[in-house]
């Protein structure tokens, strides 16, 4: 312990300096970095504002999403956004980098020898200065602190978008999470998706001149399509649905607890768990020694997750941290009827007894008794779940968010 602790202070006075005391011309020819679809642009003249989309991803989660409807909704003759993503171990075959590909633009792969590497940040200033990139765009605090020190050295602006504050208990992770945040208020601007992030953001002594409120938004034109065809599912049963990452602040176990109570009570009943994650071993092994295991399915990532989504009877959540979720979004855009923890984010999307129900945080029975309610009321159920769908294509517009970044893209760009 005391070697790792040795280690992790070593590294935090690094990688802070490395923030605080930049050479901005020392810049020379680093290392490679693997590319898809490269042209080089150094002679080009471009008015455009070129931007660079950068994330450290292990899967195809919400922020990867939200990473994907943001560029789709650009406008090309306005914005030229790039993506660049670390290539790890664990790298769930970079969904995203194919996504990104055939609906926005070019990818840039960038190998990470282990968990963190610092020798990344000489890669990400080589790419800046070869798409003549103008802001760095970061995603969760690897990013974040790789990002800023690469656009410190380049010279360039740079963006932070929290996307949540992971309440880890490894230690290590922990670390790497304060960096992060530590790391928040040496961006150009910071901008969460939520109201609650942004007050998040002020405790990590971020400035209120660097704090941008853009309101989350989400492509939902792929829910609507689904929605639209017809259902394949069996009448007599009931299918109780999660979607995300499977970690710590998901808080699944009180998931299974509820529906191993439910089962008690109702024979009828399957839950359908889609995502990847750390705890998901954990949580498989908790499951496998449940009375209903049969009743259990772990599916993981899934290309076919909305045509899952669209036979669900009920979108749960029991998350202790959230910005704005994704995929509670699509779930009410789809009109699946949703019982959740009354926490910040998903208060923002869903109002108790007008567009889903929500119970206080750790209050599974009365959390049971909304699952029950939602699940065998469908009246009641569909009159909250039109409630949700008009509210979520009414304020969580993906092309909306799109313009706001715009117009942050170009004032930043006057600024001096």
């Amino acid at each position: 312990m005391g070697h790792w602790a040795g280690y992790l202070s070593h590294f935090q006075t690094q990688a802070l300096s490395n923030i605080n005391n930049i050479n901005y011309n020392n810049y020379n020819n680093y290392n490679n970095y693997n590319k898809n679809n490269y042209n080089n642009e150094n002679t080009m003249t471009n008015k455009s504002i070129n931007v660079l989309q950068f994330i450290c991803s292990t899967g195809f989660y919400g922020a990867e999403r939200w990473i994907l409807a943001l560029a789709k909704h650009l406008d090309k003759k306005q914005v030229r956004c790039d993506l660049a993503i670390t290539l790890e171990e664990n790298s769930q075959d970079l969904e995203l980098v194919k996504q990104y590909q055939e609906k926005c633009g070019e990818t840039f792969e960038i190998p990470m020898a282990g968990r963190f590497d610092l020798s990344v940040i000489n890669k990400l200033v080589k790419l800046i200065k070869d798409r003549n990139i103008d802001i760095i765009h970061t995603h969760g605090y690897k990013s974040d602190i790789l990002g800023i020190i690469a656009a410190k050295k380049a010279g360039i602006k740079s963006i932070v978008t929290p996307h949540g504050f992971e309440n880890a208990e490894d230690i290590k992770l922990r670390t790497f999470i304060w960096l992060g945040c530590k790391s928040m208020k040496y961006a150009t601007k910071v901008v969460p998706l939520s109201k609650q992030l942004c007050d998040d953001s002020r405790k990590h002594r971020v400035k209120e001149h660097q704090l941008v409120y853009i309101q989350n938004g989400v492509d939902l034109s792929e829910v609507e399509e689904q929605r639209l065809l017809p259902l394949q599912k069996q009448a007599d049963e009931k299918r109780i649905g999660f979607v995300g990452q499977m970690i710590s602040r998901k808080n699944i176990f009180d998931i299974l607890e509820i529906f191993e109570t439910l089962c008690l009570k109702h024979h009828n009943l399957k839950l359908i768990l889609l995502g990847d994650g750390d705890q998901r071993a954990e949580l498989e092994t908790y499951a496998n020694k449940m009375k209903f295991a049969d009743k259990i399915e772990f599916l993981g990532f899934r290309d076919d997750r909305l045509e899952l989504l669209q036979n669900f009877d009920l979108f749960v959540m029991t998350s202790s941290l959230e910005g704005i979720p994704r995929c509670l979004m699509e779930a009410t855009a789809m009109k699946i009827p949703v019982a959740a923890y009354d926490i910040a984010g998903i208060d923002q999307l869903i109002t108790h007894e007008q567009s889903g129900l929500l119970a206080k945080y750790g209050d599974k029975e009365t959390l049971s008794q909304y699952w029950e309610k939602l699940l065998f009321e469908p009246d009641y159920a569909e009159e909250l779940t039109n409630n949700a769908r008009d509210y979520v294509n009414q304020h969580y517009s993906a092309q909306r968010m799109a313009n706001e970044y715009t117009e942050l893209f170009n004032a930043m760009m006057e600024e001096k």
